[in-house]
């Protein structure tokens, strides 16, 4: 027999009888005597355990009893309703059976023509006992409207009137009903037969029997009671297990029983030396043991009072309010530092309470301050080595130091640099610091403020940690007379303000000190330690590297940026021909190799050039320098504009070669250029392409479009040939150049690009100043990651009244007339002071295209900046200057041309050559 013990759990004196009890915080154990079952249940074996369950006796098996005879109840309900509903399923199917095979036969062809015919039963019968054969039916009846039977099963019940409600099918409609007709019980359905017009000329009723209806569900109801003993022979298995687990956990206790051992629980509860505090629902305290009592120095009648009404603290009364999840957080209540761990419950998957657990930590409390600090500045250098230095940007990383030290280090920050430093150089002692960086808890402290020069005195903490290269501290900055002989009055107004200490600390990076960090401190009243002397002492040497490193990248930023503008066009050379406007913004992450340039070519014409060289530094820089010199070389030439980027091509390709047999140079290879000659004589704009973005064209009524120029491949690839494209463009229209910077980024594609180009540029009365403007103003990316180029050129006209032309015939006698012509233009011009140079440069040169060039020969000039004169034949032999000896008859016409014009040339055409010159106008 199993006794437990007594509230103490203490043995009477001798030899016990009966079986120990082992008291533990949360259970009390049963241990049996030696020789006596563990386990209640298993004494007398399964019957014995059964036997048990059946008397109810225990908790199992009152559970068990309970379980099977709800069970029970479930299965003898599931198997009646399933039988039901078979039933009713049948009866279902039966009546759409019916209707489904009276109105197919209704509506089967022939059927409405045999009721015509002169004896409908002999040609209906046949057919209804077939189809009530194949589909399963017990009749199918045939009758006129009168309800006289054509056909049925049982040929004597022919001629005879149809049992059944027949007014609803005689209207028209489907009736379907239960009766008892000549055949016994059945489900029955009338369909009517109608005609064309749709009157009711007969019906047809199809029906199954009762006994047929319910011979289904009698088929389905032995394999319904299989599956409910079935059902029932598990669940009552699943049930014994569950109960005889039960009894094995309970040992086969009592309610009495239960109710002692839990009472025991209670004694140990309330003896363990940790709070234990348990809320229920809308927050009321259930029970606290008398540790929690003791700790939160709760009221007797604590337990059914809601926990925010104890007088706790509002922390812990808060945390113990919302049932939420803790784990170790630490409370300050009154003198005691309390560890609390609080787990939520649950019943049925809904809240219904937690548990929570106090401990008094209160002598862990100093060390744990000093673990939390440690703590923090761990973190703080943590933030400092991902926060500080997030771009190369000395100003910027300067504000990252101040900011992250403010409020978690001290009050307020400043960052004072050497000049030469914000700029990129090495810092030199003698002169000024910036103050560039400002961090505080208020916005109105009396310190210097950012863009003020500072020079600090050398007794100055500031000052001596610039000498030494060492951390400085005031702990007090009011008795500190080295540090107001700064600046007397400013100083005053510091400590007036409430700064009452301050560490100064040199940035350092390597041997160079590029300036002083100092912070300062008001709110807290402990002046800053030597702890907190190392601490900033490690943040700012952090920070050093990230300003170094913002430095040298500023140097050699504004070194690339000077070679890169020393490259670029300082001024565009003056012409008539293009109104032009242009915008050059290098990248915020270093130069790179974009360019532009506008050459005046001969004929008035002039030359539009723009270049991007992939990449980005000194060497893409230099890069586009040889690009741009090469250039203009070659459109010295005055070579169309496809002949000229073929020669670009080999160029690069030349280059690529040399440096990669050098070893130490990097390809040009993605090299792209535009090319473009205008020539405001004709209107018309040669352009071939590169690997360049196409041309934009703004038509003077304001509409933008994208000509159709042949992409070229990028220079240094060869192998395939440049093609051109002429575009005759109107007076006032607007050409734009640009790089693909401008169009093209990460975020998005160049088609895209294109068409947000197209917007900003659409508008008409735009000067190309304007449309500069307005393009970098809706495209410009607010950190341009590549080189932006661009060029907006509105074209002009050069006047009919300011050019003249004429046919030569190839006859030396011509020359005269031409010199007359010439004579009568410039009098009409007011060039007088130019027609004996114009006249005899003229005769040199239309009587060499006589002497050695072809037909035809035209003459043409041009009044521009300059008067032009231009002589043109189908000759494609390039005249040379020679000097002539004293004993040479001729070889002095070209000399000559040359000492009287400022400049001359010559330009190859498809069809021969133009020689041409240029006097200045007086």
């Amino acid at each position: 027999m199993v006794r437990l013990s007594g509230r103490s759990g203490a043995r009477s004196a001798g030899r016990p009888s009966g079986p120990r009890t082992r008291r533990a915080p949360d259970r009390v154990v049963v241990v049996p005597e030696r020789g006596e079952p563990r386990d209640p249940g298993q004494r007398k074996g399964p019957l014995a355990w059964l036997r048990s369950a059946v008397g109810g006796r225990s908790v199992a098996g009152q559970v068990f009893l309970l379980q099977v005879v709800i069970v029970l109840l479930l299965v003898v309900a599931a198997v009646v309703a399933l039988v039901l509903q078979v039933r009713h399923d049948s009866t279902q199917e039966a009546r759409n059976r019916s209707v489904a095979v009276a109105e197919a036969f209704a509506n089967a062809p022939g059927t409405r023509e045999a009721l015509d015919g002169p004896d409908p039963t002999a040609v209906l019968q046949p057919r209804a006992e077939a189809a009530r054969e194949a589909t399963g039916v017990d009749f199918i009846v045939v009758m006129n409207t009168d309800g006289i039977r054509y056909t049925h099963p049982k040929p004597d019940r022919i001629g005879k009137h149809f049992v059944g409600n027949l007014e609803p099918a005689l209207e028209g409609r489907v009736v379907t009903e239960q009766i008892t007709g000549t055949i016994g019980p059945l489900v029955q359905a009338v369909v009517p037969i109608e005609d064309p017009d749709g009157k009711v000329v007969g019906l047809v009723s199809a029906g199954i029997t009762t006994a047929t209806v319910g011979g289904t569900a009698d088929r389905q109801l032995p394999l319904v009671l299989i599956a409910a003993a079935v059902a029932l022979a598990l669940s009552t298995g699943g049930t014994a297990l569950v109960s005889k687990r039960l009894m094995r956990q309970t040992h086969g206790l009592g309610p009495d029983e239960m109710t002692r051992m839990y009472e025991h629980h209670d004694a140990v509860l309330h003896a363990v030396r940790e709070g234990v505090i348990i809320v229920g629902d809308e927050g009321r305290m259930l029970l606290a043991n008398d540790e929690a009592h003791r700790l939160l120095d709760l009221p007797e009648d604590a337990e059914g009072h809601r926990v925010l009404d104890l007088g706790l603290a509002a922390d812990t009364a808060e945390l113990l309010d919302s049932g939420r999840m803790a784990t170790d957080e630490v409370h300050l209540v009154k003198d005691r530092l309390l560890a609390v761990n609080q787990r939520p419950t649950h019943l049925r998957g809904k809240p219904s309470g937690s548990v929570a657990t106090l401990r008094d930590s209160t002598e862990l409390r100093a060390l744990s301050g000093r673990a939390e600090e440690a703590r923090e500045r761990l973190n703080m250098l943590y933030d400092a080595g991902v926060g500080i230095g997030t771009s190369l940007d000395v100003t910027r990383t300067a504000e990252e130091l101040a900011e992250l030290a403010v409020p978690r280090f001290a009050d307020y920050a400043t960052v004072d640099l050497f000049d030469a430093v914000l700029g990129g150089g090495q810092p030199e002692a003698a002169t000024r610091l910036r103050r560039t960086a400002l961090s505080g808890i208020r916005k109105d402290a009396p310190l210097y403020p950012v863009g003020e020069q500072i020079r600090f005195v050398d007794s100055s903490p500031q000052g001596r940690a610039l000498g030494d290269g060492q951390a400085v501290i005031e702990p007090q900055l009011q008795e500190a007379p080295d540090w107001r002989a700064q600046d007397l009055e400013r100083t005053a107004q510091v400590v007036e303000f409430g700064i009452h200490s301050l560490v100064a600390v040199p940035l350092r990076a390597g041997s160079l000190v590029l300036g002083v960090v100092s912070f300062w401190r008001s709110k807290k009243a402990e002046p800053f330690d030597a702890d907190e002397v190392a601490l900033a002492e490690e943040l700012v040497a952090r920070a050093a590297v990230s300003i170094d490193n913002a430095r040298r990248y500023t140097r050699e930023h504004s070194m690339a940026v000077t070679l890169q503008r020393s490259l670029l066009p300082r001024s565009l050379p003056e012409q008539n021909a293009l109104d032009i406007a242009y915008r050059y913004l290098p990248a915020q992450a270093g130069v790179g190799g974009d360019w532009f340039d506008v050459l005046p070519l001969s004929g008035a014409r002039v030359a539009l050039v723009v270049g991007d060289v992939v990449g980005h530094g000194l060497h893409a820089a230099a890069t586009m320098g040889r690009l741009r010199t090469a250039v203009h070389n070659f459109s010295a030439l005055d070579l169309p504009p496809d002949e000229l980027l073929a020669l670009l091509d080999e160029l690069v390709a030349r280059i690529d070669q040399d440096e990669a047999q050098e070893g130490d140079g990097a390809a040009v290879t993605g090299a792209t250029c535009l090319y473009a000659v205008y020539d405001p004589v004709s209107r018309v704009c040669t352009i071939a392409r590169a690997g360049h973005p196409p041309p934009a064209l703004v038509r003077p009524d304001g509409t933008v479009e994208f000509p159709d120029v042949p992409a070229g491949p990028p220079l240094g690839l060869g192998g395939l040939p440049f093609e051109t494209a002429e575009l005759e463009l109107a007076q006032d229209s607007r050409l734009v150049l640009y790089t693909d910077g401008l169009v093209e980024d990460r975020g998005r594609d160049i088609d895209e690009g294109l068409e947000l180009l197209r917007d900003a540029l659409a508008g008409a009365d735009r000067t190309p100043e304007e449309t500069c403007q307005a393009v970098l103003e809706a495209r410009l990316p607010a950190r341009p990651s590549d080189d932006i180029a661009l060029i907006v050129a509105r074209t002009r006209a050069l006047g009919a009244d300011l050019v003249a032309e004429w046919d030569v015939p190839s006859d030396p006698a011509a020359v005269a007339r031409v010199r007359s012509a010439v004579t009568r233009t410039l009098e009409s011009w007011g060039l007088e002071e130019l027609t004996f140079t114009t006249e005899l440069i003229l005769s040199e040169l239309v009587t060499n295209a006589i002497r050695y060039g072809g037909d035809p020969i035209r003459v043409r000039m041009l009044r521009d900046r300059s008067l032009i004169c231009e002589v043109f034949d189908s000759s494609s032999t390039s005249p040379h200057l020679r000097y002539a000896t004293m004993t040479d008859e001729g070889g002095r016409g070209l000399f000559l041309v040359a000492q009287l014009a400022e400049r001359w040339g010559t330009r190859y055409l498809p069809a021969g050559k133009v020689i041409w010159s240029e006097q200045p106008l007086p």
